[in-house]
């Protein structure tokens, strides 16, 4: 079985963010930062190189596959912030109704900046994703 190659390391968060180029994504990553470190009450890490996590959790698939994750993340990437809401969003429609501007993948909410959205309807969401995914309320 293949491993997983995006793992929990020592890098500087600081350093990785304040290595943008982009000063308004630099801004607005160190703002995501401080909203999830509220949120978690967690400290940051660096999960690979290039995704900062929040927390940690066990996860195993019915197929065997069996790892350790962030609770929530995020990464700065070239066309928008990737935020990493590990319990997807199928609860959270009218949370997401009351955001902002955004996209959505499985389990990635994709911001242009931090503007576009209510931070306090995002750092909800955040909390809930957090306490179901650590109570076990979902199945991931």
């Amino acid at each position: 079985m293949a491993q997983l190659k995006t793992k929990q390391n020592e890098q500087s968060v600081e350093d990785f963010l304040n290595e943008s180029t982009d000063e308004k994504k630099r801004q607005d990553s160190f703002i995501v930062l401080e909203l999830m470190k509220k949120a978690t009450g967690r400290e940051p890490k660096m999960w690979g190189a290039n995704i900062v996590g929040f927390g940690c959790y066990n996860y195993q698939y019915e197929s065997g596959r069996e790892g350790k994750w962030f609770l929530v993340g995020f990464a700065p990437r070239k066309a928008n912030l990737t935020l990493y809401i590990m319990s997807g969003f199928s609860k959270y429609a009218e949370l997401l109704a009351k955001l902002g501007k955004h996209k959505t993948g499985n389990s990635c909410l994709h911001i242009n900046k931090t503007e576009d959205v209510n931070l306090d309807v995002l750092r909800e969401m955040i909390e809930k994703s957090v306490d179901a995914v650590t109570s076990g309320k979902i199945k991931l």
